[in-house]
């Protein structure tokens, strides 16, 4: 039997995010370090530092996808309640994790600050979970069966991937091709490119239109496939279906994840 491939959720939290105050990047770099895992991300959702959100939110996803990663509210202050909520989604107590404590506390003493209460509320780990190393700040995450919890700031959740990265269970890599065309309307290739998408329903097929200035706009268009061998095939006919309109097809290079 066929294993079924594995995904993944992101569910982002605070307060600060739903005002706009802060802009979320981490939904981002969760994708685009999953990718070449093969692990795509399905869905995303963004909730308040309120506990009973974060709670269904975790229990709905955790329920639904392969993997579900968490970022912010696990930091010092009063509304980081993460913890707590991924503690009471799961039904377990939560408390100080001794060799986070002893971490901590040597860390602090290393920089000659106190180590307040405050700070040892960033050892307080839910019974059972096992410890997401931080080599940034300190401050682990945690694991809880299949969700992930990391912190908020953007740096310190890349640096933690790299230590779950090993735990999870790949699936098929997927290939990307991206072919503009600068003056490109979508209207234009809509029906070649939906008849490309039937043809192929193994492969897709994306159009992502940019509009910066009169001079500056265009179309993207993407292909999705975890079939390499069909690469080739698609770039052709994507480039041809952009020449076919008068405009000159670019290949775009995919950055680096």
């Amino acid at each position: 039997m066929t294993e079924t491939p594995p995904t993944a959720a992101v569910l982002l939290i605070g307060d600060e995010l739903l005002s706009g105050r802060t802009r979320d990047i981490n939904l981002q770099q969760i994708a685009k370090y999953l990718g070449p895992l093969g692990i795509p991300v399905v869905e995303s959702r963004t909730v308040s530092d309120v506990q009973a959100s974060i709670v269904k939110a975790v229990n709905d996803l955790r329920a639904e996808y392969t993997y579900v990663f968490t970022t912010g509210g696990i930091g010092p202050t009063h509304d980081d309640i993460t913890a707590d909520a991924i503690a009471a989604a799961f039904g377990v107590g939560i408390g100080e994790h001794p060799e986070v404590i002893a971490m901590l506390a040597e860390r602090y003493a290393e920089m000659k600050t106190e180590f307040t209460p405050a700070r040892r509320r960033m050892a307080r780990v839910p019974h059972g979970a096992s410890l997401v190393a931080n080599p940034v700040s300190g401050a682990p995450g945690f694991q809880m069966e299949n969700v992930f919890t990391l912190a908020g700031v953007p740096q310190v959740a890349r640096a933690m991937l790299e230590d779950i990265g090993p735990r999870l269970r790949t699936g098929a890599v997927v290939h990307k091709v991206t072919i503009r065309g600068v003056g490109l309307r979508e209207g234009d290739i809509a029906e070649p490119l939906g008849a490309m998408a039937v043809e192929m329903p193994n492969v897709a097929f994306g159009s992502y239109p940019w509009f910066r200035s009169v001079g500056d706009n265009g179309v993207h268009l993407v292909a999705s496939t975890i079939h390499p061998d069909l690469i080739d095939t698609i770039t052709q006919r994507l480039e041809a279906i952009i020449s076919a309109t008068g405009v000159t097809p670019e290949r775009v290079m995919e950055e680096a994840g």
